[in-house]
């Protein structure tokens, strides 16, 4: 062989080997490890772009959806009615709760499933403020005015009445958005609300608040979950197994690091929203430590949800008027398989 045909040949090999290097650092992968292109993800949120989805916002900056083999990750604000954009196919994967999720399966017949939840615990609460109406308890709705969104909260208003035995003619449901404005104003005597988000809010403008939870009031369920289509399940299941991955990892950073995740949103991904960036710290951090973290996720890992909470989810439907199997409404099985295949994504 000539020299220049083994210069040539030399310069194709280190050629060749820069470009697995530049695939490897791209991909995160090991060594031989090919990932699928998969294209673009499209995640539909429940909420504007605050401090929510901070997992998200570090797994996109960091580049896990990328190592994941996503092309493009697409961020989609809500709210929204999330189970219909699922279905439409313009979402992979959206983010809701049981609630709203379960009435849509049995009425509709509708072949989605919940795979894994950010929130062991729902945030939901009936916001008051102390030194007017101060809705303690749940005997305190009747007779009261309370501000409720349309959609998916409506559903969830109605459904702790039914779950508390409370006739809806006995409560008043004033329909309003989601700025608590019409509660401050004495437009309403209560209003639906975040206990992370707008309760915070009100009380940073200087007024006493009664929170009346709904998980501590006969609806202790799961939120902020993952809900996909069966035909995702059975077709595309590697690529939702990807998404939970990729995602985990954007939370644990999202957990060891709750400034920055507020950061991004106030920031990055909600800078067009001008958000209250002394709600943004303090949701960031206090959902990680009230909602996203429990004992069930410290042993067997983020977005967990265990039988017996499963079971829970179920008597908390069935009281509010939805009964559904869980095998109707979960399949946990992708991310046993996740934990399973990469178990230091534990802890």
């Amino acid at each position: 062989m000539s020299s220049k045909s083994k210069g040539l040949k030399g310069r194709i090999s280190a050629l060749t080997a820069a470009l697995a290097l530049s695939t490897l650092a791209l991909t995160g992968c090991a060594p031989g490890e090919v990932v699928e292109d998969r294209g673009e993800l499209n995640i539909q949120l429940s909420w504007i772009k605050n401090a929510e989805f901070s997992g998200a916002y570090f797994a996109v900056e960091n580049g896990y959806y990328t190592e994941a083999g996503f092309s493009k990750v697409n961020l989609i604000a809500g709210p929204a009615a999330t189970e219909a954009e699922v279905l439409s196919g313009n979402a992979l994967v959206g983010i809701a709760n049981p609630i709203s999720t379960a009435p849509v399966i049995l009425n509709e017949d509708a072949p989605l499933k919940i795979i894994g939840t950010t929130y062991q615990k729902n945030p939901f609460t009936i916001l008051s403020l102390k030194d007017k109406a101060n809705i303690a308890t749940i005997d305190d709705l009747i007779g009261k005015r309370i501000g409720v969104q349309a959609g998916p909260n409506e559903t969830l208003f109605d459904a702790l009445l039914k779950a508390n035995g409370i006739d809806a003619s006995k409560v008043t449901k004033v329909p309003v958005q989601y700025d608590p404005a019409p509660l401050v104003n004495g437009e309403v005597d209560g209003f639906l609300a975040y206990v992370t988000n707008e309760s915070f809010v009100v009380e940073d403008q200087g007024y006493e608040v009664t929170n009346l939870l709904f998980a501590d009031n006969g609806l202790p369920f799961v939120t902020e979950s993952f809900v996909v289509t069966q035909d995702s399940i059975d077709n595309n299941r590697e690529a939702l197994k990807a998404f939970l991955k990729a995602t985990i990892r954007g939370w644990k950073d999202a957990i060891a690091d709750p400034d920055g995740g507020a950061d991004l949103a106030i920031n990055n991904y909600g800078k067009d929203l001008n958000l209250n960036a002394a709600k943004e710290y303090y949701q960031s951090k206090t959902q990680n430590e009230i909602l996203v973290q429990t004992e069930e996720t410290q042993a067997n890992g983020l977005f967990t949800i265990s039988d017996e909470m499963i079971a829970l989810n179920l008597a908390t439907l069935k009281s509010a008027g939805y009964t559904i199997t869980a095998d109707q409404l979960f399949d946990m099985s992708l991310l046993k398989e996740v934990y399973e295949e990469n178990p230091d994504l534990k802890g």
